[in-house]
């Protein structure tokens, strides 16, 4: 039975993953400093230790921190780690940003979820009603071992699978390559595009639009472009009307060179600025 200690294990992520691997045949210890983290552990049945009880006998050390907290947290961690341990974090940002601590006898791993897709479907309205993952929506996992042994990246997406299930598929790929995903992709792009449409949802609003005919045209739309533009529907293609308006609005709205923010120097400047 592997040993597993999660690192803040009563944040918000850390209640998240405690609750699916406290079901699972691990001998977990669970660490957490601060008064209102013990008390939603309490509400789970788990009492809290300290990570210098915990992480020397550790086989698997979840770091379950914010991003801007690792570079500070890490360093005392990883020294109590035993060697050939395994350090697992939830997000590319901080070791692809340098700031785990350099131990050659350990192994590192990131999992992050990509959470349920829009196109997802669940056989229950409340299963559907799951948008972030991780209870009952099926979502996908990307991995990476950013150090370590192929039987230490087994092992990382075997607990990857456990601790965000239901999981629909994991996916192999490097830190870097996460990093492109997260935050380029999802966050610095999609995030800010997703932003200007809702604010445009309150604009069309203000001119006078019906705030529930304005949504419910909007998210109707939305449905329908994206099944288009991500081939759900195949075959489908937008009107030449809609085209040209594209178009139009690609001149109007972003610069020419909108793409460089997923240029991998333009990445690395982002997770600078996430993890300082």
């Amino acid at each position: 039975m592997k040993k597993l200690a999660i690192i803040g294990a009563g944040g918000k992520m850390g209640m998240r993953i405690s609750a699916n691997l406290k079901k699972e045949p691990f001998e977990i210890s669970y660490v957490e400093i601060s008064d209102a983290g013990k008390e939603r552990l309490s509400t789970l049945g788990i009492t809290p230790t300290t990570a210098e009880k915990a992480v020397p006998d550790a086989d698997v050390v979840i770091l379950a921190i914010p991003d801007i907290a690792i570079e500070k947290a890490s360093p005392a961690i990883v020294k109590m780690m035993k060697p050939g341990a395994m350090m697992m974090t939830l997000d590319p940002a901080a070791p692809y940003a340098g700031k785990l601590p350099d131990r050659k006898d350990i192994a590192y791993f990131v999992a992050h979820p990509s959470h349920p897709s829009i196109f997802n479907w669940e056989p229950t309205a409340e299963a559907q009603k799951d948008r972030f993952g991780g209870i009952l929506a099926k979502q996908s996992v990307v991995c990476a071992l950013m150090q370590g042994k192929d039987e230490d990246y087994e092992l990382g997406d075997q607990i990857a699978k456990k601790m965000y299930a239901p999981v629909l598929r994991t996916h192999r790929i490097t830190v870097e390559q996460m990093a492109i995903l997260e935050p380029g992709l999802v966050e610095t792009l999609s995030s800010t595009c997703i932003y200007v449409i809702s604010e445009a949802l309150k604009e069309v609003i203000k001119q006078g639009v019906p705030a529930e005919a304005a949504r419910d045209f909007l998210l109707g739309h939305l449905n329908i472009q994206m099944a288009v533009l991500f081939n759900e529907l195949p075959g489908a293609v937008f009107s030449d009307a809609a085209n040209k308006a594209i178009v139009r609005g690609l001149s109007e709205i972003f610069k020419p060179d909108w793409k460089k923010v997923l240029e991998i120097d333009n990445v690395k400047e982002q997770i600078m600025a996430i993890t300082k």
